[in-house]
């Protein structure tokens, strides 16, 4: 039974929509941004007394909590998103309902280029931010990907502010300490600390795709604290707090950050077109374990059960077949019928997150081969990666790539 529940949890969960709290396999998955908040009120910093034990880089010496936010918090923004939405009247008649959403981000460079989480801007007909203890001033959205929830504003006047140094996401390790400074519950420049508490993680972007390579951490991380940094002991930025996981929808100590890596490789496409461009297979599936394998008499005992194939995408072009049915086990439905990925370019996959990541690796116009079961013969396919579209088309299956 509880593989048929890791099955349920981890291939076929709820798609995250922005602004939205949603059902994730029992828990709610909830993007860390305030929508209605009207209290202008921000108290002083608060700051964490713990010191961290060592850098997460290899510098030669960590620093304390309070170093760091002595050095970085004047970077941090704090951002309002002002958000008007076409509603109907009890009459029916049209109106504008106008909402504004809090969140946070941090200064990259001198020339006014700040990060943040593509949700804390979405849909905004107005941004403002504050930089340290300047005035709130206009910013422009220079570009926003939803696929890796990024965006890219830009503000004139960083009087007073430094910009925040970039450190090298792939080098982080499990263990190592951790500072989020961020604006939660609209308390402007919070810092937390804690641990980088796992890695490859994966989470939901806004319009349902899948973000690889998450860094999960248990510093405190709140609504409000969304595009904000995630420092490592040497004073570097390693992510962008993004999300949490959470059944009350306050801190649990599970919070997810997008990794700079990724961060800066979107960034470097804003800035050049305003567009960023992602590889897109067209597929959702769910991991096959030996027991599941055995209860639906599958060829394997690992790989990819496709659920569904969309539509003109890479997938359905290159003939890979979604399920034609559904069968029930334990009280639980499984899809039935369609294709199994067991490799991808010839290296063996143990679930969704191997094909998830192997299409993360590539850009559009590349080709894969898959190999699949398919009508009980195996074969290899080769598939040309489209050009990943701006939304799911149906977001109720699990986060595609």
């Amino acid at each position: 039974m509880k593989s048929l529940k890791r099955f349920l949890s981890t291939s076929f969960g709820s798609a995250v929509a922005g602004g939205l709290v949603v059902l994730v396999a029992g828990l709610i998955l909830i993007e860390a941004g305030v929508v209605d908040t009207k209290n202008d009120n921000s108290s002083g910093p608060v700051i964490a007394p713990a010191a961290l034990a060592r850098p997460a880089s290899n510098t030669s010496q960590g620093l304390t909590v309070h170093d760091i936010y002595q050095r970085d918090a004047d970077g941090v923004a704090f951002i309002r998103s002002t958000i008007v939405q076409r509603t109907q009247s009890p009459f029916g008649l049209p109106q504008q309902q106008s909402s504004e959403a809090t969140g946070s981000g941090f200064l990259i460079d001198n020339d006014g280029h700040i990060l943040t989480n593509a949700h804390v801007v979405e849909g905004a007909k107005s941004v403002t931010v504050q930089l340290g203890d300047g005035d709130e001033q206009n910013a422009q959205v220079v570009g926003s990907d939803p696929s890796s929830d990024i965006a890219l504003l830009k503000v004139d006047n960083t009087e007073g502010a430094n910009p925040l140094s970039l450190g090298d996401s792939s080098k982080v390790e499990v263990g190592d300490p951790v500072v989020a400074i961020g604006n939660p519950f609209a308390l402007d420049r919070t810092v937390t600390s804690g641990i980088v508490s796992a890695l490859q993680r994966q989470i939901q972007a806004p319009n349902g795709f899948s973000i690889s390579d998450v860094i999960q951490t248990d510093a405190a991380i709140n609504p409000g604290n969304s595009g904000g940094p995630l420092i490592d002991g040497a004073g570097d930025v390693i992510g962008i707090n993004s999300q949490i996981e959470s059944q009350s929808g306050g801190n649990v100590g599970i919070g997810f950050a997008v990794p700079i890596k990724t961060a800066a490789d979107v960034v470097s496409q804003l800035e050049n077109g305003g567009q960023v461009h992602q590889a897109y297979l067209g597929i959702s599936g769910g991991d096959i374990t030996p027991e599941i394998a055995h209860a639906l008499n599958l060829p394997v005992t690992q790989g990819v059960l496709i659920e569904r194939v969309l539509s003109g995408g890479p997938a359905d072009d290159a003939g890979i077949k979604g399920a034609t049915g559904q069968a029930t086990i334990a009280g639980q439905s499984f899809p039935v019928g369609g294709d199994i990925i067991t490799k991808v370019d010839g290296k063996p996959i143990s679930g969704m997150d191997d094909v998830i990541s192997a299409v993360n690796d590539h850009k559009p116009g590349d080709e894969i081969t898959l190999t699949i079961f398919s009508g009980g013969q195996q074969k290899d396919v080769t598939v040309k990666l489209g050009d990943r579209p701006s939304h799911v088309q149906d977001s109720s299956s699990s986060s595609l790539p």
